[in-house]
This record gives C-alpha cells, sequence and structure tokens, in this order.
C-alpha cells in the first residue's frame, strides 16, 4: 500500500517509508552480507586447519599458532577454542595413516613379538602424566592461559630451552624405538606436561625431552608422534563429546573442512620433517619461535 505521505521523495531504490523496491534491495543487501560473512568463516577455517597440520608436529605450538591466528582473524571465544581442539583430529589421522604399517605391526605382533610390546607399554606409560594433570586443569588453562601474551612468551622461553639443549646433550646413544626403555618413556610423558602450557609444544617437549634422556632426533621425533596419537585422541576426543553443539554451531561444514585441512597439510609435514632432521638440527625452529613472540608482544604493543 503506498505510504500516505506528501511530497514523498523517491530513489531508484530507496523511499522514506517502506515499498517494495525498497525491501528487496534491503533483502539483496543481508543475504550479499550473509554470504560475506560465510565466505570468510569458510576460508578461516581452512587457514585454521593448514595452520593446525602445519604446526602440531613442528616443535613450534600449534595450539599457541591457532590462538594468533585466530585473534588475527577475530575467531575467539569458546567456540573458537573447542574448533581449534577439534580440528587436531585431523593431525591424528595423519599420523594413523603415515605410521600405518608400524602400527599395525604393533597391533598384531603384540602378544608375539617382544619389542613391540615394549614400544606399546612405552607410549602408554608416557601418555600418562599429561592425560592426568591436563584432566584436572585443563580448564582453568583454557579459561586464564589461552591468549597471545602468554603463547608470545612460551614460543620465546622454548626457544632459548632448544638452543640450550641442542647446544648442551650430545649423548646419542638410542638410535631406535626399539632401545627406548621404560624410564625415558616415563620422563618423555613427564616433558610432556609442560606442553599443557599454551605456546610450549606439544611435539617440542617431547622431542627435547628425549633428545635430553639420550635419543637420537629421528628417534626422539617418531617417538614424539606415535605418543601423538593416545594424548591427541583423548584431547581432542574429550573436546568434541563436551563441545559437540557448539562445534555444529551455523555451517556444519566448517568443522570437517578444516579437520580436511588439518589431515591433508599434517601427512605432508610429517614426511618433510623426517627428513630434514636426518640431516638438521632444531635450531632453525628455536630462532623462529623466539623471533615470532618479539614479534607478537611488539603487534600487542
Amino acid at each position: 500500500m503506498p505510504c500516505a505521505v506528501p511530497d514523498v521523495v523517491e530513489t531508484p531504490l530507496f523511499v522514506n517509508c517502506p515499498n517494495e523496491q525498497t525491501l528487496n534491495a534491503l533483502d539483496n543487501s543481508s543475504t550479499l552480507a550473509d554470504d560475506a560473512r560465510t565466505f570468510m568463516t569458510l576460508w578461516a577455517a581452512i587457514i585454521l586447519g593448514v595452520v593446525e597440520g602445519l604446526t602440531e608436529f613442528l616443535p613450534v605450538s600449534s595450539t599457541g599458532h591457532l590462538i594468533l591466528v585466530g585473534h588475527a582473524l577475530g575467531f575467539t571465544g569458546e567456540h573458537a577454542v573447542s574448533f581449534e581442539i577439534a580440528i587436531q583430529l585431523g593431525s591424528i589421522l595423519s599420523v594413523v595413516v603415515y605410521f600405518r604399517k608400524r602400527l599395525r605391526g604393533l597391533l598384531q605382533q603384540f602378544t608375539t613379538d617382544p619389542p613391540s610390546r615394549q614400544l606399546a607399554y612405552c607410549i602408554g606409560l608416557a601418555f600418562l602424566p599429561a592425560a592426568v594433570l591436563g584432566l584436572a586443569v585443563h580448564k582453568w588453562i583454557e579459561t586464564h592461559l589461552f591468549g597471545p601474551v602468554t603463547v608470545a612468551c612460551a614460543l620465546m622461553a622454548g626457544g632459548v630451552v632448544i638452543l640450550i639443549i641442542e647446544h648442551a646433550v650430545k649423548e646419542r646413544r638410542i638410535r631406535g624405538l626399539g632401545e627406548i626403555g621404560l624410564r625415558e618413556a616415563w620422563w618423555v610423558g613427564v616433558a610432556q606436561c609442560f606442553s599443557l602450557f599454551p605456546g610450549v609444544s606439544r611435539s617440542g617437549a617431547t622431542i627435547m625431552g628425549g633428545l635430553v634422556l639420550g635419543m637420537d632426533r629421528t628417534t626422539a621425533t617418531e617417538f614424539s608422534f606415535l605418543l601423538a596419537l593416545p594424548t591427541m585422541i583423548a584431547a581432542t576426543g574429550y573436546k568434541i563429546v563436551k563441545s559437540r553443539d557448539l562445534l555444529f554451531q551455523g555451517d556444519p561444514l566448517l568443522f570437517p573442512i578444516g579437520l580436511a585441512a588439518a589431515f591433508v597439510t599434517g601427512l605432508l609435514v610429517i614426511a618433510g620433517f623426517l627428513t630434514f632432521i636426518k640431516q638438521h638440527t632444531f635450531t632453525p625452529f628455536a630462532y623462529y619461535r623466539i623471533v615470532l613472540g618479539i614479534l607478537v608482544l611488539a603487534w600487542l604493543g
């Protein structure tokens, strides 16, 4: 119905009272805005998945990078924390695929092959310290420590620790997974507890722990990757169960898209990283951590 206002001034799209053209234009603008938000959210899920896959197995802290990138993208809050932890499932799957032959052998030969049984016991024992401590303090950590300042400080501190260990620890008496004993496994598990602090890095803590205990770089790294399975399955599974409603709010495809991006990227990183450490030290990652931490603090002002 025409608006009963004298001398109505109308443009091609808008009028000083509602009419059909005005309502259509507003509907179209709303649709465009929704499409833009969906597009940006989709790219945020892909970016976070790639960041997770790139950093989960490097000693640079995937959680720390996800927090920093999430803040840069404006993706924060409880939903963001749940999403960032849940997409680690993609990285878990990349470990399963890459080490599928070794894992199959562990399962098939557990009862008949002592070295396989020993390695399985070592992985289980190393899993326990962080599992128990994490269950007790995870909520407090998510509430108080998931921020860019704490991540930046942990990145720098971890970088310094890596430099010290690379300089001071030269003994490499353990040169294969079959040579790892329960004592070494336990202390690697204790080292993993430090990674509960965002920015420390789970792989960094366990690999450095392995080096201190006398493992060579390849052995320490492979044990860290295998230890990631029970550790990340427990943490990710718990978060998915507790936050399943949050994860599928809005577009239900965002979580599987982020997971797929983490899986593909993680698979490539595992292969490349194992090749890299055969000829190089972890020193470049230490300097990267320190520089990134400084830049983040400078950016925060």
